[in-house]
């Protein structure tokens, strides 16, 4: 089996929060392992607060892990040393911000941005490849777009100068952190099929980040869910929104009506709010709020198990598909 893109192993970030001497610790991510592989986009869902955006920066080295260990094409990132090595893994791995204007200079012009990543990564590139990116994500005409400044395009021209400006770095995997939230419902489908074009023109790999399970759906191959801090399920993305097996899964799609077919799922209520991770005991996170919950859940933290082809799932009484073992 080949290396996959990325992988992560024991993935940890925590946060000391409080006064100086606070022995108050905010677990935002704990023991996430997940891989990428070339070509594929894999979305990370869950609700705010949920540790999505942490492992985003853990991936783009905003942060540094607590603990764990992030492998790009099989090499550990805390190898990483030199300038040149770090140039060059940033120009592989670039982020699109939820807000444009995190990564677009208002006081500039469009083409501004592109062209200092060009002068960064690809030297010896001009305006016409400044053009050429802004025509590949459907900035048209791009000689007179590249012109304008950043207040004179609407909020779905300025999210594609942002993927534009990724695009620069002749990327290998784009780490899209919730890019179409901000956006209306009518712009969105736009900016989503701009990504599966990019997979298939560039063979770029994404990892999408939304707490949006129906635009996770229409968009990526596998899907990894996320709550207070730790992964509980992952899988191919069909598969999971047809048949969830974690209960914060069920609870998710109970939201997500598909008149195409019925999701299958029990009605989970929505308990309350997920919990503040601020040194949290043993057990599920999630069992304050399982309608399913047994005394195991109340101290002992489960782990990511098997439960069917490709089908992982963090939860004691998640039953395995048929013929599948649950080890």
């Amino acid at each position: 089996m080949s290396e996959p893109l990325l992988r992560t192993e024991g993935l940890t970030r925590h946060f000391r929060v409080g006064k100086l001497f606070s022995r108050q610790v905010l677990h935002a991510v704990d023991e996430v392992n997940f891989t990428i592989g070339r070509g594929e986009i894999v979305a990370l869902v869950g609700e705010s607060g949920s540790g999505k955006s942490t492992i985003a920066r853990l991936l783009a080295r905003v942060y540094k892990p607590t603990s764990g260990e992030i492998y790009f094409e099989g090499r550990p990132l805390s190898s990483i040393r030199r300038r040149k090595e770090r140039l060059a893994y940033a120009s592989d791995v670039p982020m699109v911000f939820q807000d444009p204007y995190s990564s677009i200079n208002p006081a500039y012009r469009v083409s501004h941005g592109i062209r200092r990543a060009l002068r960064l990564h690809r030297k010896g590139l001009g305006r016409p490849e400044v053009e050429r990116l802004l025509g590949e994500v459907g900035l048209v005409p791009p000689g007179k777009l590249a012109g304008k400044f950043p207040h004179e395009l609407s909020g779905g021209q300025r999210q594609r100068v942002g993927f534009a400006q990724a695009l620069a770095f002749s990327p290998k995997l784009i780490i899209a952190d919730e890019p179409v939230s901000m956006l209306d419902v009518s712009i969105r489908i736009g900016l989503l099929n701009l990504m599966s074009e990019l997979r298939e023109r560039e063979g770029v790999s994404f990892l999408y980040i939304t707490h949006d399970v129906a635009s996770a759906r229409y968009i990526a191959d596998s899907v990894l869910v996320m709550y207070a801090g730790h992964l509980v399920e992952e899988g191919p993305t069909e598969d999971v929104i047809q048949r969830p097996k974690h209960p914060y899964t069920q609870l998710l799609l109970s939201a997500v009506p598909d008149p195409r077919a019925p999701l299958g799922v029990s009605d989970a209520a929505d308990v309350g709010e997920p919990p503040k991770v601020v040194n949290p005991k043993e057990g599920c996170r999630f069992q304050p709020r399982c309608p399913y919950a047994i005394a195991e859940c109340e101290t002992v933290t489960p782990l990511l198990r098997p439960l069917g082809p490709q089908r992982l799932a963090a939860c004691h009484v998640a039953e395995a598909d048929v013929g599948e073992p649950a080890a």
